[in-house]
């Protein structure tokens, strides 16, 4: 056997020296080290900005830190390891507090595609995992694209290199992606939601601790990104469903589901057509067409089989009318589609053409169906929101009174029927011979 030289992982002590008090010493890779500490005080709270440091002095030669600090230290730390490789430190621990407490995340859904693309150039970034193993690496994206990489020998150093790096350079981290090459623990989530990221992917797996602390601070976890596929484990709602090329840009897809279905005798979102609630075939048509889809419903938790937001009633026990107004008050676009959540027969050709009527600046497409105007199957100006508002608070319930008001654009039945849209778009139901009859089509 012939003897090889091969590369091997540096490992170097930094001992950290913070207002005078050595406060740990951190194991980590040697190069720039002012990013590790930086970031470093920053996740555990110390400081929060360039001006918090009052001095910042890192000696390679001799691996000590000196660093001076506006704020007082605590008088106890009590320095806890973490699991990170390297062993990582820390002086707390994240803790679950009420499992029925969940965030709701205001981020905007994102693509697929970018998540894949940003894994594919972590790991061509990755040259030195490539050479000899042993060091792990994260990247902080945005569309697709990375604009912070960080590589060391601790997972959870990586995550403190970006967030000292992004407060050097002033890098706001709020809503971006947050890719990693390793494993997803309790301390990195923390570490993640103090940077503000919106999302976390990673090449292998999350620990289910994790996945609890994600669920709760409205980060989108992700693992197992590679060959192709990922695996969510916490508010899908952040990923697209569908292929986004040909989406219908500046409008947001809305479901009304906030009805009693008094007639019904029960949930007539819930009622099933080709073995698939009303409401699910709903949200795939929107789905595939816009960006994001925002169900506008008082009971959440009827919906949790729906990968999507989920939002209340501003002004609850106003019918339908509050429906409209939360919808457009939530919605993040321009412009939003809105549909009752029992039409299980949505024309997507009838939805593209009055999206596009919209581009033309009214506060309202409305199309007819045969028995009359659908204003449950409609476009909005976000602008609408105040009159809705207004209408509220004068007693007025009735949508259609409050449209003779608004900059309508009313297409006819002969203009749906010739643009390509289908009758039975405004199919609903409401009473159980309803149900029968449609169950039948």
């Amino acid at each position: 056997m012939l003897p090889t030289s091969a590369a091997v992982v540096k490992e170097y002590p930094l001992q950290l020296i913070v207002n005078g008090r050595e406060i740990a010493t951190l194991i980590g890779s040697p190069h720039d080290l002012r990013y590790l500490v930086a970031g470093f005080l920053r996740l555990q709270g110390f400081v929060s900005s360039l001006q918090d440091f009052e001095m910042f002095s890192v000696c390679d030669e001799f691996g000590i830190a000196n660093v001076k600090i506006k704020g007082e230290l605590p008088e106890r730390l009590k320095p806890v390891l973490t699991s990170g490789c390297g062993t990582g430190i820390s002086f707390s621990i994240p803790t679950l507090k009420d499992d029925d407490v969940i965030f709701q995340s205001n981020h905007l859904p994102r693509a697929p595609h970018h998540i894949f693309s940003l894994m594919n150039e972590l790991t061509q970034k990755a040259e030195h995992y490539k050479s000899h193993g042993g060091i792990h690496s994260a990247a902080i994206g945005r569309d697709g694209n990375i604009i912070l990489y960080a590589e060391d020998l601790g997972r959870h150093n990586t995550f403190d290199r970006i967030a000292g790096e992004a407060l050097f350079k002033g890098i706001e981290l709020g809503g971006a992606e947050l890719i990693t090459s390793g494993r997803v623990s309790t301390e990195m989530v923390a570490k993640a939601s103090l940077m503000g990221i919106a999302v976390i992917a990673s090449r292998t797996s999350p620990t289910d601790m994790a996945i609890q602390l994600c669920s709760q601070a409205g980060i989108c976890l992700i693992g197992y990104v590679r060959g192709g596929s990922f695996t969510v484990y916490s508010h899908p709602e952040l990923i697209e469903e569908y292929c986004s090329c040909d989406k219908i840009q500046g409008v947001t897809g809305v479901i009304l589901a906030g009805g009693e279905s008094s007639r019904m005798g029960r949930n007539k979102a819930l009622l099933e057509v080709d073995a698939s609630p009303i409401i699910m075939r709903t949200y795939k048509a929107l789905a595939s067409m816009f960006h994001e889809v925002i169900v506008v419903t008082n009971s959440p938790h009827d919906y949790d089989f729906l990968p999507c937001r989920k939002v209340p009633d501003i002004f609850p026990g106003y019918g339908s009318i509050a429906g409209l107004h939360s919808a457009l008050v939530h919605s993040r676009s321009a412009h939003s589609f809105v549909t009752a959540c029992d039409m299980p027969f949505l024309d997507k050709s009838l939805i593209k053409y009055l999206c596009n009527v919209q581009k033309e600046g009214y506060d309202a497409v409305v199309p007819f169906s045969e028995g009359g105007q659908e204003p449950l199957h409609a476009v909005y100006s976000s602008s609408c929101k105040g009159i809705f508002e207004n209408a509220i608070h004068n007693g007025q319930r009735k949508i259609l009174d409050i449209l003779r008001s608004m900059n309508n654009r009313h297409v006819t039945y002969a203009e749906v029927l010739k643009s390509g849209g289908k009758a039975k778009s405004f199919l609903n139901v409401n009473t159980p011979a309803e149900y029968e009859l449609l169950k039948n089509l």
